[in-house]
């Protein structure tokens, strides 16, 4: 658990603690109010408290029970599928009458931390409104409980919130019966209703709600169905189940049998089967054919290897969560574990009388059996770590009777048990049908992967005439007469049981093995994109001196008619992998193979050849990768620490320069603080916040990767926060300077003129790639060697060449202020440049260098565009625009433009000259003007 997630637990439990506290305050004053002596008097009459009895308290602790109607509020305010409530006692007293005790408590109906939108709603969007979550339902009662009787009356209130954020009070009394304190059985069920105590026009009235509350296992409960003597009646129905001890369970607990975590499991039917014949515990009268049964466990003994259990026979119409209530597919039962059969034998009744009300639920017709088990042997078509049987007790005549019900668990477990096995039966038919002519020969001078080692798993590519290009996995499942993750976990570095030495000798092993495999195949369909899952159980014969794997598969094939369990794998499946030699000098090879079907094509189960590669490495390779990845953590703090002292210089200069600060552009600054903040965000959680698988992967590598990460992202943290720094300056002197329209002036032209030039890359990198997924023209090695970026890399890589030109807006000021000033030093945009074209110069190499093996850790291809053409004309253009400042710095802002397209660069200066040098400032007088002015006019006259 995290540092978050404990924070905010805690914060939850202290919310829950005070409102629990208040709301209990509030209903018990307002309970108080209502008349128990009205309601409940007929029940259980009421009696003067004596004293407080702690002894009862956990009888009245009812944890597992169920509910219907209520549809007024409870279908409203909480999800469909919640149909589940608990009483919680608060304080018990003792009364005057022997046999009456006071009780005071909450009864609860939990919501399934589900939200619900509160406002207006379109169809495409959300209006105004919150989205909340759905509370918990709790009434605070207080009343008598009738020991004698059994017979328990309360009354009290409740709240809840309604759409609007309004609280709702809900008045009610409960009545339960058959609560008694004394030794129960399968058959005690705790029954009763609530009713609303509003009249039936008011807001907070609600329908009445029946109740059926299990008996709780703090009661004396007696367990009656399954007894050691009885184990005789279930060992003749062990045709299917039969293996492993609990020992051989990794918890080798028996309360882990049934657990939370694995509880659902596939029903198959012995005969053809549909909802209209008798062929599950229900018949017909549930109105569907169960496909799966799950189960859940009331109460476990471990000592004595007994448990209680509900079993459910769900509709695959409804998700898990909204799974609403119905006793009429649902068993209640006792379960025992019989050491001689290794089976964890069950008795399960059914409900009855619940078809109105549950008030008037019995427990009854126990004649349902099952069987559930371990089988200690697998196989080709059967790898179920958990197998079991349903069957009827009665006879076939009798109504109710149906055909027995094979159950198994759908999924393979990660790791195998201790005494399992795996038992071949196909290598004969791989033998002749891979070999007809016999063995092949050897390839001399060539070494191939051994059968143990861990190069036999691989993911791959799937093609078909039929199908896009999918994907899909291979692992192998046994290796001789052991299981193959058994050698993977020795080969990682983990517990075994097998011994190191046996390890290394099989893996000096070259003669050919048997050997088992799961294959998994995601087909990607050319229809409407559809994916459709296919899995494979395979078993052959591996010949580690040609490197060639053939196999017999079973096709898993998900039948929809419930057919026979026998008829649900297509065994008739060739499968054929081969695999490149692990010769060291070899960087690479590609495992390449097909999966066939050997049927006719008119043949229903007929399928299409897939063709399947693979790309390995040799171990080499990976040591490389290992250090080029190690060598890119280096360069990566390199960088950016370069990048900090580079900021810090530039801070330096205009310490000492202020001036300067106001003619620094703000749009390149910008573009400088996000191209490091969008990294930063999108790796936030690498910097505090690891999920439990990073902290997995911490643990794998030794911390080295995860801690440079860490350190990476801190030194880039530095880095905003100085250039915060610098736009901040930039921004108080802007304003306090004296030319303040001017610069704003030049400011705005400049952003202006970048933003256009950054939509239209924009646009056409949109176009491109639109392109590029509308017209797939290239084959499916080139989409390995060069596989296609998504839209949003592609959008991230842009942003990365806008952060490498950073400097074209201060270009672009400076040519419209024609300023010269040294605005920006020398060391920070040359030192910026540098570490913005440094990546590209690196992966020029890398590309020269090093295989694409692992991850990239420096210049990775989705932070800017990498290629050999890139890496040239980047770098290209960066220095250009160093080169541009540096002119524009020395020579003026507009010495990149053409004379004769440049402003007026003002007057021209003359040389200053003495004032002896001046002319005579005294002038002629008024009269010598008008005397002369009269002589022109007598010359023009």
């Amino acid at each position: 658990m995290n540092l978050s997630t404990l924070l905010s637990w805690i914060r939850t439990l202290i919310f829950s603690i005070l409102l629990n506290a208040c709301s209990f305050n509030f209903l018990l004053s307002s309970a108080t109010q209502l008349s128990y002596a009205d309601h409940c008097n007929s029940v259980v009459p009421a009696s003067s408290i004596t004293k407080y009895e702690h002894a009862l308290f956990s009888y009245f602790y009812l944890r597992t029970g169920y509910y219907n109607g209520g549809n007024r509020f409870l279908s409203q305010y909480q999800s469909e599928g919640s149909h589940t409530l608990s009483f919680r006692p608060q304080r018990v007293y003792r009364t005057e009458q022997d046999s009456v005790f006071s009780i005071e408590g909450f009864l609860v109906f939990p919501s399934q931390s589900t939200y619900y939108y509160l406002g207006n709603v379109t169809s495409s969007h959300f209006g105004t409104g919150v989205l909340r979550r759905r509370r918990s339902i709790s009434f605070s009662l207080e009343g008598f409980w009738s020991k004698s009787s059994g017979k328990l009356c309360m009354v009290g209130k409740g709240y809840i919130y309604t759409k609007e954020g309004k609280i709702l009070n809900l008045q009610a009394v409960l009545k339960l019966s058959n609560l008694r304190n004394s030794s129960t059985t399968i058959s005690t069920l705790v029954t009763g209703t609530m009713e609303s105590l509003s009249i039936s026009n008011d807001m907070s009235y609600f329908e009445p709600i029946s109740i059926m509350i299990l008996p709780t296992p703090r009661l004396n409960y007696e367990y009656t169905l399954v007894s050691k003597e009885s184990g005789d009646e279930f060992s003749g129905a062990n045709e299917i189940v039969k293996g492993l001890p609990i020992s051989s369970l990794p918890s080798k607990s028996f309360c882990s049998i049934i657990s939370r975590a694995v509880n659902e499991f596939n029903l198959r039917y012995t005969g053809d089967c549909d909802s209209s014949k008798n062929c599950g515990p229900f018949g017909a009268a549930v109105g569907y054919l169960p496909t799966v049964v799950s189960f859940e466990r009331i109460q476990c003994l471990e000592k004595e290897k007994r448990m209680r259990v509900l079993v459910d026979f769900p509709s695959r119409g409804y998700e898990e969560s909204d799974q609403p209530f119905n006793p009429n597919t649902k068993l209640v039962g006792e379960g025992l574990w019989d050491d001689k059969i290794n089976q964890l034998c069950i008795v399960a009744c059914r409900f009855l009388n619940t078809t109105d009300s549950l008030s008037n639920a019995q427990v009854g017709d126990c004649t349902t059996k099952l069987s559930l088990g371990f089988p200690d042997i697998w196989s080709i078509r059967d790898t179920s770590y958990v197998v079991g049987k349903i069957w009827s007790n009665k006879s076939e005549n009798d109504s109710g009777y149906f055909d027995k019900i094979m159950f198994k668990s759908s999924e393979i477990p990660f790791r195998t048990f201790p005494g399992l096995r795996y038992e071949y039966t196909k290598i004969n038919k791989a033998r002749s049908s891979c070999w007809p002519k016999g063995k092949p020969k050897k390839n001399r001078g060539k070494g191939y992967p051994n059968a143990y080692s861990i190069d036999m798993q691989f993911d791959m590519w799937v093609e078909s005439s039929k199908i896009n290009t999918s994907w899909g996995s291979a692992a192998p499942l046994s290796v001789g007469d052991e299981f193959y993750s058994l050698y993977a976990y020795q080969a990682r570095g983990q517990s075994s049981s097998i011994s190191g030495s046996a390890v290394q000798a099989n893996l000096r092993d070259n003669s050919p093995v048997n050997i088992s495999y799961i294959i998994s195949i995601n087909l990607r369909s050319r229809v409407f994109w559809r994916y459709e899952s296919l899995k494979f159980s395979a078993e052959g014969i591996y010949d580690a001196e040609t490197g060639q794997l053939c196999m017999v598969g079973c096709r898993h094939i998900a039948s929809t008619n419930q057919s026979s369990i026998n008829d649900s794998k297509d065994c008739e499946v060739l499968i054929n992998f081969q695999f490149p030699p692990s010769n060291p000098e070899m960087n690479e090879g590609n495992i390449k193979g097909s999966i066939q079907s050997t049927r006719v094509k008119s043949d229903p189960l007929y399928f299409e050849t897939l063709f399947v590669s693979s790309v390995t490495y040799s171990a080499p390779v990976i040591r490389k990768s290992i250090k080029r990845m190690d060598l890119e953590i280096i360069i990566g703090l390199v960088t950016n620490t370069l990048a900090c002292v580079f900021l810090g210089l530039q801070l330096f200069h205009v310490k000492k320069n202020p001036d300067v600060l106001p003619f620094i552009s703000f749009v390149m600054l910008l573009i400088l603080t996000l191209g490091h903040t969008f990294p930063l965000m999108l790796n936030f959680e690498a910097l505090f916040l690891q999920n439990p698988e990073q902290k997995i992967a911490v643990l794998g590598s030794g911390g080295w990767l995860e801690v440079n990460e860490v350190l990476v992202r801190i030194i880039t943290v530095v880095a905003v926060l100085l250039e915060v720094r610098l736009l901040q300056l930039s921004w108080s002197a802007r304003w306090d300077g004296s030319d303040q329209v001017g610069l704003w002036f030049a400011e705005k032209s400049t952003l202006f003129m970048c933003l256009p030039l950054y939509a239209a890359g924009a646009w056409i990198l949109s176009l491109v790639n639109w392109s590029k997924h509308r017209h797939d023209f290239s084959s499916t090695f080139f989409r390995l060697a060069h596989p296609q970026q998504s839209l949003s890399q592609n959008w991230k890589s842009y942003a990365g060449l806008v952060s490498d030109g950073f400097l074209l807006p201060q270009i672009l000021l400076n040519t419209f202020r024609n300023s010269k000033e040294n605005v920006l030093s020398c060391s920070f945009y040359f030192g910026i440049t540098f570490v913005r074209l440094l990546p590209h110069a690196y992966d020029l190499c890398r590309a020269h260098n090093y295989n694409p093996v692992g991850s990239y850790l420096y210049a990775a291809p989705n932070s800017d565009f990498y290629s050999t053409t890139w890496d040239m004309i980047i770098p290209a253009g960066g220095l250009l625009f160093t080169a541009i400042i540096f002119l524009q710095q020395w020579l003026g802002g507009q010495c990149i433009i053409p004379r004769k397209f440049r402003e007026s660069e003002g007057y021209e200066e003359v040389p200053a000259v003495s004032e002896s040098q001046l002319p005579d400032k005294s002038g002629p007088s008024d009269e010598e003007i008008v005397a002369a002015a009269g002589s022109d006019l007598d010359g023009n006259k």
